[in-house]
């Protein structure tokens, strides 16, 4: 294990053993490094990847605070994760997005509020102005889709689901899924299924609102190259 290791160990055990909480600064650079027995030197590295992670935060002039530790902090890296993946990946990763979406639809469909339904349905509303443009704004209804099933994850009740749900909704990922996407009228489908959906969430029926984003996940899944067919077009 390296130093850096160490260090990123060492802070990781002392808030678990809750000596370090949420919010609590980190002590004085000296008295850390010596009571995790490393260089000044390996204690910045180590501090430096904990913050890249969303463990800590460096205030300027006041010192490094141990943050919330909430999910979609800790769990932004992974949209990071995807942006680096090329596109042969990306199915793997849609197929993952899907597990995630489709347990999110049930769960919201007993869970959301008239206001979050009605929120949801003014943004499927926005769709009929883009697609009766030509050509269509593709930046806009990527814009659209993410917004619309953010927020249904935002209304799962769990936590992690929707951190995770919104590491596969960085706009990066979404633009790069769409320009994989070569199927005529793929826009009218998915505003379609995205309608099918919303119904289903409006009926409170959260076996019909699974299915119809599984439906909806697969297709655009089934739509996306394979590894191997990105490799012959090369």
């Amino acid at each position: 294990m390296s130093r850096t290791d160490e260090v990123v160990d060492g802070i990781r055990r002392m808030i678990l053993d809750g000596r370090l909480r949420p919010g609590d600064r980190l002590p004085v650079e000296k008295d850390l490094a010596d009571t995790l027995q490393v260089s000044r030197g390996s204690l910045r590295e180590g501090v430096r990847a904990l913050s890249i992670l969303g463990v800590v935060h460096t205030r300027q002039g006041d010192g490094t605070y141990v943050t919330s530790l909430d999910p979609a902090r800790l769990l932004s890296p992974m949209a990071l994760v995807l942006d680096l993946q090329d596109d042969g990946a990306m199915p793997a990763f849609h197929s993952v997005r899907r597990v995630l979406e489709t347990e999110a639809a049930g769960l919201a469909a007993t869970r959301m509020p008239d206001g979050a339904v009605a929120e949801a349905r003014a943004i499927l509303d926005q769709v009929t102005e883009v697609l009766h443009v030509a050509p269509v704004d593709h930046d806009r209804f990527i814009e659209i889709d993410i917004a619309f099933h953010r927020v249904i994850a935002a209304h799962t009740g769990n936590p992690v689901l929707e951190a995770l749900i919104e590491s596969f909704a960085a706009r990066t990922v979404r633009a790069r899924l769409w320009r994989t996407l070569h199927t005529e009228g793929i826009e009218e489908r998915t505003h379609g299924e995205h309608e099918a959906i919303w119904r289903a969430l409006a009926a409170r029926d959260p076996a019909a609102a699974r299915i119809r984003m599984a439906s909806h996940l697969l297709g655009v899944e089934d739509s996306l190259p394979r590894r191997g067919s990105l490799d012959e077009e090369s």
